[in-house]
């Protein structure tokens, strides 16, 4: 048996962080950019709920927290959204659900940029605290794009089920498959219990965070030239 003492010592917590904290971040900014569109498309909902916050307590869900610790997976309290007081409510369900997927997108260049100046200092680098800072972020652009992948499968309740019922001939076509959703689950399970999707997703994301990451390469490129010259 694991003492306490071992469980809370460099190794464990460590580990423990470099997954979890990555995931905190990037849920986080995912579910901000949803309630932050919904309330500038009319929808006061999450505001009034206190979820256009970057704090990440105000979005964990108990059950995906612990996910995360015990697999490095897990996923958010979903923000509400009431779509009805969109005045494009196809549309505005569409935007909204976007945005989760966008943002981590953008998270990821940003994020990116900050590693390829972190590696542009070795002496930092060079230390165990640095080395954990360093591939933390790294750790961070790449769960970021993932999720954003993962998002787009347009099973429900993922986003992309959203931006695809949008494109439903009739409102009452759209309404029908938004109220078979709650099955989608069931599906989305099954599908990632068979691994059906997995190398397609993964290779997307590899796909994507390849060509994000010459952000980090020029961000490297940057810095070790001022400090070559500095």
């Amino acid at each position: 048996m694991m003492r306490l003492g071992e469980i809370f010592s460099g190794d464990w917590l460590r580990e423990a962080a470099g997954r979890v904290i990555p995931i905190l971040i990037c849920i986080t900014f995912h579910e901000l950019a949803h309630g932050f569109v919904a309330y500038k498309l009319g929808d006061r909902t999450a505001k009034d709920m206190g979820r256009l916050t970057l704090n990440p307590i105000r979005h964990i869900d108990p059950i995906g927290c612990l996910m995360m610790l015990l697999t490095g997976f897990g996923w958010a309290k979903p923000v509400p959204v009431n779509m009805g007081a969109f005045r494009d409510p196809k549309k505005g369900m569409a935007l909204t659900a976007l945005a989760g997927p966008a943002s981590n997108i953008a998270l990821a260049v940003p994020v990116l940029f900050i590693y390829g100046a972190l590696r542009s200092f070795p002496a930092l680098y060079g230390t165990s605290f640095g080395k954990f800072v360093t591939d933390m972020t790294l750790g961070t652009a790449y769960v970021s794009v993932a999720l954003a992948v993962f998002n787009m499968i347009p099973i429900p309740p993922l986003d992309g089920s959203k931006a695809l019922f949008a494109l439903a001939s009739s409102d009452r076509q759209y309404y029908m498959l938004m109220r078979y959703e709650r099955y989608g689950m069931i599906l989305l399970v099954a599908v990632m219990y068979l691994g059906i999707l997995s190398g397609p997703v993964q290779s997307v994301t590899s796909a994507l965070f390849g060509g994000l990451f010459k952000v980090a390469e020029a961000s490297a490129f940057i810095f070790g030239r001022l400090l070559r010259t500095g």
